[in-house]
């Protein structure tokens, strides 16, 4: 007689436990980020810009191994399945430009009317970026003069 209650009451205790689990409230989600709100397209590219910082410059390079700017730009908008052309210029040249850029864009530099550099806007003002030989991908502060000083515009190929 004594095991059946002990066993009524063990059954009577697992039922309090899965109705407690089952009435347990929903959390909510925490807070969006910075960048909440952006494309599945531009989550990827900035992704994988910033798996690319650390990459050594190469020119002409567009692979993990090694990367030049707008070989970077390649690589990881091709991550995210959008093709672009290989240069900085053609980029420059062929992609639709925007007046205010958002993480994921395009930001070009140059003398004159030809881009000669390229980098990923990040948001908060910084870019991602091959900045030249010798030295590997980063992200730096927008807010300094030479990069002031060369600004063409902004492209935006991602949705």
């Amino acid at each position: 007689m004594p095991f059946i209650r002990l066993s009524s009451l063990l059954t009577l205790f697992t039922l309090l436990l899965l109705a407690g689990c089952a009435s347990k409230e929903t959390t909510t989600l925490p807070e969006p980020s910075a960048q909440a709100g952006i494309s599945m397209e531009r989550a990827l590219i900035l992704s994988h810009a910033q798996q690319a910082i650390g990459t050594p410059y190469r020119f002409g390079g567009n692979t993990p191994e090694g990367l030049d700017c707008s070989g970077l730009v390649e690589m990881t908008y091709r991550a995210a399945g959008i093709r672009v052309p290989r240069t900085a210029d053609d980029q420059f040249r062929a992609l639709p430009q925007v007046d205010a850029p958002r993480p994921g864009d395009l930001l070009f530099f140059g003398e004159g009317a030809k881009a000669t550099h390229v980098g990923i806007y990040g948001g908060n003002r910084q870019m991602i970026h091959a900045p030249g030989s010798g030295r590997a991908v980063v992200s730096v502060p927008l807010d300094i003069d030479y990069w002031n000083q060369r600004f063409l515009g902004a492209a935006s190929p991602a949705p």
